[in-house]
C-alpha cells in the first residue's frame, strides 16, 4: 500500500531507530494511547535506576523504551550428584517455582538428582547447490575436508586450547530432495560457550574456501567449476549435545508421596502417565511443557537463548516420527526409575551470560558452573518440575495445587486487602479455589460485619 494512501488511523514514522529513547516513547503514547502523558511515566518509570546498568540493557536489543519485568524466583534444597543447589528461576508462574521447590525437597531424602553429560557435540550445516556427479564430489572430498580444517586453524585456536574446536566435516547428498544439493555438515566443540558466534564464523569460512577450492579443479568441465552457496547457519537441532538426569528410589520409599495411597499404587499410576505421554501427542505436549517450564526458567535466569532450547527440545521430542514424552519411567522388582534426556546446547560465558548482570549473579549463586554442570542443573530443574506435575495429576489432580498458588493473583486483580488476602488464604486452605468461589468470598466479607460471617466457619 503506498504510504501516502494510508488512512489516519495507520500511524507510520520514518527515522523512528534514530529518535532517542524518549522520542520514542513521546511518538509511541502520543499516536497509541489514550492517557499519553501517565503512559509515559509509567514507561519510564520501569528503567533501572543505575544508568550504565540500563545503558547494557538496551544495548540487547532494537528500539527498546523500556524493561519488561518478570518476577526471579529461587528453588532451594535441590541435590544434584551429591551437591546442594539453589537454582534461580525467571518465570511468571508462581507454581512452577513451589513444584520445583517440592519435587527438591522430596527427593532430596531419595538420594537427590543423577545428572551426566552424554556428549556435547553441536552442529551447522553450508549449503550448496554443484552441479556434477556425486562421486566426483566424494573422490574430492577428503582433501576438501584437510583444508577447510587447516585454512581455518586460525579461528579455532583459541578454542582448541580449551578442549574444544572443529570435530569434523562431513558431506552429505541431499540430490534425491533437490537437483544438485549438497551440504557441508560440521560438527564442532564449543565448550563453556554456547557457540554461535564461533560455529557461524566456521561455517562462512568454510563457503568460501569450498567455492575457491572447486573453482581450482581444473580437470572438471568448466560448469563443475562454480559452486553455489545458498546458505551457512549453525543448527539449533543439536542431538548429540545431551544430557540425562535421573531419580530412582525403592517403590516402598514413595509411600509417602501422597497421602491415602501406597508407593506401589503411586509408582504404577506414575508409570502410566509418563507411558502416555510417549503414545499420545496431544499428552505428550502438554507433558513436555511442564518439563519446559522448569528448564525455560534457569535458561533464562542464566542469560541463555530459552526459543533455540524450546525448538531444538521439541524436535527431539518428534526425533521417532512422532511427537513423545522427553521423560520416561520404569520399574524393576521394587525400583522405581525416572529419567530425562534432551539436548541442551546453553553457555556460561559469552553473549548475555557474560553481559545481564542478573545472569551473572545467577551463574554465582550456582557456583559458577561449566556449561557440562550448568546442563546437569537445568536437566535436573526439568526433571523435577515434570516430576511434581505429574505426581499431582496422578493423585489430587492439577487444579487444587495450582489454582491454589493462583489465589494471591486472583485477590490481587479483585482489589483484595491486605486483611482479606491473609483471611482468603486461611479460608481457602481446605477449599476448591475458583475466580467464582473468591468473589463469593470477598463478596461476604465486605458486605457482612464479621458477627454476621457464619458462612465462613
Amino acid at each position: 500500500m503506498d504510504t501516502n494512501q494510508m488512512p489516519p488511523e495507520m500511524k507510520t514514522i520514518s527515522g523512528f531507530s534514530k529518535l532517542s529513547k524518549r522520542g520514542k516513547i513521546k511518538w509511541i503514547v502520543e499516536n497509541f494511547f489514550k492517557d499519553p502523558e501517565n503512559v509515559m511515566r509509567e514507561l519510564m518509570s520501569y528503567w533501572v535506576q543505575n544508568e550504565e546498568q540500563q545503558k547494557v540493557l538496551d544495548g540487547f536489543s532494537e528500539n527498546t523504551i523500556s524493561n519488561f519485568v518478570l518476577p526471579y524466583g529461587v528453588a532451594p534444597n535441590f541435590l544434584i550428584n551429591d551437591q546442594m543447589y539453589c537454582i534461580p528461576m525467571v518465570i511468571e508462574e508462581s507454581s512452577v517455582v513451589a513444584a520445583a521447590s517440592h519435587a527438591a525437597k522430596f527427593w532430596m531424602n531419595r538420594g537427590g538428582f543423577k545428572a551426566e553429560v552424554i556428549s556435547m557435540v553441536k552442529e551447522g550445516q553450508v549449503h550448496f547447490i554443484w552441479p556434477g556427479k556425486p562421486e566426483i564430489l566424494r573422490e574430492l572430498f577428503p582433501k576438501l575436508r584437510r583444508e577447510l580444517i587447516e585454512k581455518t586453524g586460525y579461528l579455532t585456536e583459541n578454542m582448541r586450547q580449551r578442549g574444544g574446536g572443529i570435530l569434523d566435516v562431513e558431506l552429505v547428498d541431499l540430490t534425491d530432495k533437490e537437483p544438485g544439493y549438497f551440504q557441508l555438515r560440521g560438527k564442532f566443540d564449543t565448550r563453556d560457550s554456547m557457540g554461535a558466534n564461533f560455529i557461524n564464523t566456521l561455517l562462512e569460512e568454510f563457503s568460501q574456501h569450498l567455492k575457491l577450492f572447486m573453482s581450482q579443479q581444473k580437470q572438471l568441465p568448466d560448469n563443475w567449476q562454480e559452486v553455489e552457496v545458498i546458505m551457512s547457519i549453525l543448527s539449533n537441532y543439536t542431538p548429540e549435545c545431551l544430557v540425562r538426569a535421573s531419580v530412582s528410589c525403592r517403590v516402598s520409599e514413595l509411600d509417602q508421596a501422597i497421602k491415602d495411597m501406597d508407593g506401589e499404587t503411586f509408582a504404577r499410576r506414575f508409570y502410566l502417565a509418563v507411558k502416555m505421554a510417549h503414545w499420545d501427542p496431544y499428552r505428550a505436549t502438554t507433558h513436555n511443557k511442564g518439563i519446559f517450564n522448569g528448564v525455560d526458567a534457569v535458561v533464562l535466569a542464566t542469560g541463555n537463548d530459552f526459543r533455540a532450547t524450546e525448538a531444538c527440545g521439541h524436535t527431539y521430542a518428534s526425533r521417532t516420527g512422532q511427537y513423545a514424552s522427553l521423560s520416561d519411567c520404569r520399574i524393576d522388582e521394587d525400583t522405581f526409575h525416572f529419567w530425562l534426556d534432551m539436548p541442551l546446547a546453553i553457555g556460561t560465558t559469552g553473549g548475555l551470560t557474560s553481559l545481564h548482570p542478573m545472569a551473572k549473579r545467577s551463574l554465582e549463586l550456582l557456583g559458577n558452573p561449566n556449561a557440562e554442570q550448568l546442563m546437569q542443573i537445568i536437566a535436573a530443574t526439568g526433571l523435577a518440575q515434570n516430576f511434581a506435575a505429574v505426581k499431582s495429576l496422578v493423585t489430587t489432580g492439577i487444579q487444587k495445587g495450582h489454582m491454589k498458588m493462583h489465589l494471591v493473583n486472583i485477590l490481587t486483580r479483585m482489589d483484595a486487602s491486605e486483611r482479606e488476602v491473609k483471611e482468603a488464604i486461611v479460608y481457602f486452605k481446605d477449599k476448591v479455589v475458583s475466580f467464582q468461589s473468591v468473589r463469593e468470598f470477598l463478596d461476604v466479607i465486605r458486605n457482612n460485619p464479621p458477627e454476621n460471617q457464619q458462612i465462613l466457619a
